[in-house]
């Protein structure tokens, strides 16, 4: 078995050691170590990455009976010591993601008796889900108190209890197994059995900050960042601010209200589309159903500016002549409308599936009015088509 170096020390990124067996993990090889600073992945934490005698370890694994492997970008010959590092910015941000989730279960439990079910570190955010529904507005007391102990610099403290001793500590969670635990310890607030890379003290995660909430399984996925993700999610979230401001020539601080009156204006905006719009099917209705004679009236028009909305309301329309036959073809991809007035004799819903087996796509609707979307084939062809299955 391997020596873990980072059980005692997370901040070791350079180290000797011995290869002591070379195997392969999904087709790349990969080595043993007696000793080895290098984390695998488990317990929510992705694995490290380095180097081994410069070679780049593109993964960390445990087995299931508790060895080690690196995997390595390529065979690495030979006996002797190898030189060893680990990706210390890599490193480090876990430390602070892992030491914060910590931190904010703890909260969470104290604050809103919210258990924490899981923890995932992620590439840009981590996320813990809770056995509890808060909204993110309901959890800012939680953000504030955990970076009141983040300020306070409280010590982060490793140590190792047999499970005599264990049984005698405030485990905010009771042990997966037995025997000798590794225990995190954030002073005078938190006691928990991880195998994971933490920071010494609370200081180092500079800040703890709640990003999104959702209902999650009957629960609350809880997103959050802390420490360097932090600053570049405030980073990130200044650069939209500021070109949101600009684009609305207003200060950052006003542009929830100009963002509002924007959409009070596009509302009503659209309501006066609307209106226009219903004249214009009104009209546009009228004159085609002028423009034809007879009992039976086919109408088939190629309408690009028209949407599928538009569309149906123009057939609606022109189906108020009882013998109306109508076929529209609007915006591309084509859009087609197919709808019969009701002595037309016409079953639309079949004409449109007829449609959909010939040239693809998906329709669907009633024997008076039904429509299909994604048609390979030109509105001129697809009008044709249409009108012969009339």
């Amino acid at each position: 078995m391997s020596e873990r170096l980072y059980y005692t020390d997370a901040y070791l990124t350079r180290f000797d050691a011995h290869i002591i067996g070379r195997t392969e993990h999904e087709g790349r090889p990969a080595l043993l170590l007696d000793r080895t600073a290098f984390y695998p992945a488990s317990g929510g934490q992705p694995a490290d990455r380095g180097t081994i005698r410069a070679t780049p370890v593109v993964d960390v694994v445990e087995r299931e009976d508790g060895r080690i492997l690196h995997v390595v970008e390529h065979i690495i010959e030979g006996d002797g010591p190898v030189v060893c590092e680990i990706e210390w910015e890599r490193r480090r941000d876990h430390m602070q993601q892992h030491t914060g989730q910590h931190l904010l279960s703890a909260v969470l439990e104290r604050l809103r008796g919210a258990r924490t079910e899981s923890f995932h570190l992620g590439v840009q955010t981590s996320t813990i889900d809770i056995a509890a529904t808060l909204t993110i507005e309901q959890l800012a007391p939680v953000e504030v108190e955990a970076n009141r102990i983040v300020w306070e610099n409280r010590r982060v403290q490793v140590r190792f209890a047999d499970e005599a001793e264990a049984a005698t500590l405030p485990l905010r969670k009771p042990p997966a197994r037995g025997g000798t635990l590794r225990v995190i310890e954030i002073e005078d607030y938190d006691c928990s059995a991880c195998g994971g890379t933490h920071v010494a003290r609370t200081g180092e995660l500079g800040l703890v900050a709640l990003t999104g909430a959702e209902r999650y399984k009957g629960g609350t996925r809880v997103e959050f960042v802390c420490g360097g993700r932090a600053l570049l999610r405030f980073q990130a979230v200044r650069a939209s601010l500021t070109a949101a401001a600009r684009l609305l020539s207003s200060g950052a601080a006003e542009v929830p209200a100009a963002v509002q009156r924007l959409d009070a204006e596009l509302r009503d905006q659209r309501h006066l589309v609307k209106r226009w719009q219903e004249r214009a099917i009104a009209a546009d209705a009228e004159r085609l159903i002028a423009g034809g004679s007879g009992a039976r009236l086919v109408i088939a028009r190629h309408l690009p500016d028209w949407d599928r909305q538009a569309l149906k309301g123009l057939a609606a329309a022109l189906c108020a002549h009882p013998g109306a036959v109508v076929v529209l073809v609007g915006s591309e991809p084509p859009a087609v409308i197919v709808a019969g007035g009701p002595e037309s004799g016409v079953d639309a819903a079949a004409i449109v599936r007829e449609l959909t087996s010939r040239f693809g796509g998906r329709g669907g609707g009633r024997r008076e009015m039904a429509e299909a979307g994604g048609l390979g084939a030109a509105p001129a062809e697809l009008l044709e088509a249409a009108v012969r299955m009339t």
